[in-house]
């Protein structure tokens, strides 16, 4: 059976930062991203998760480097995909502070027009939508009756829940992916995804919840 399991990156220094992080500003993992990424490395490591086949990561440093960490735990090298990178903010935002962007371009409505510009010169939502949508039928595809680990960020995250479950592309619900958490789909019958757990971050308990932000 086809099955994924989906992470969202550890903890990233845009983050601490209060930052818009896209790929050409990302600057990786906190300390805090570091220790979640091991504490998850150590889960893989001790075999009580479904045998993974192939490990996929999105370019962003932060993504790459939480891959890094399960790679050496699963013994697996790191197939990159540009595809699954967050929503990409373009050049004018990437790397502003959320207070820098806010004052600039105030609040963007990403739920009533996911074809507006939010990010002047970057992705609507809409557009990134279809290329996360795009690139997790493709993961899926290329490694059908495997275990696929992902890699990837929150909002990736949030469009598969919204792709296999058919639920609306906005709107309906909100959902907020912890670090470095899994969140699991099996393929049941082409065409039906189910859902098998969302959010699973058993591995960080002990660990802060997140470093005091900047």
């Amino acid at each position: 059976m086809t099955r994924l399991l989906l992470v969202r990156h550890g903890e990233s220094n845009v983050t601490v930062e209060r930052r818009i992080g896209g790929l050409r500003t990302c600057s990786g993992l906190s300390d805090l991203g570091r220790r979640q990424a091991a504490a998850l490395a150590e889960r893989m490591a001790r075999g009580h998760e479904p045998p993974v086949e192939v490990l996929v990561s999105s370019t962003f440093p932060r993504a790459r480097e939480t891959a890094e960490f399960v790679s050496g735990a699963l013994g697996l090298p790191v197939v990159s995909d540009v595809d699954l990178g967050e929503h990409d903010p373009g050049s004018e935002c990437d790397g502003l502070t959320f207070e820098a962007y806010i004052e600039r371009f105030g609040h963007g409505d990403w739920e009533h027009d996911p074809y507006a510009h939010g990010f002047p010169g970057g992705e609507t939502l809409a557009a990134f939508q279809h290329r996360a949508a795009d690139a997790l039928t493709r993961v899926a595809r290329n490694h059908a009756g495997a275990t696929a680990m992902v890699v990837c960020h929150g909002g990736v995250i949030d469009r598969a829940v919204r792709l296999f479950l058919q639920a609306p592309a906005t709107g309906g619900f909100e959902v907020h992916t912890v670090n470095t958490s899994i969140t699991e789909f099996l393929l049941v019958r082409p065409g039906r995804w189910r859902m098998l757990r969302y959010n699973d971050a058993a591995h960080l308990a002990g660990l802060p919840a997140e470093t005091p932000r900047t």
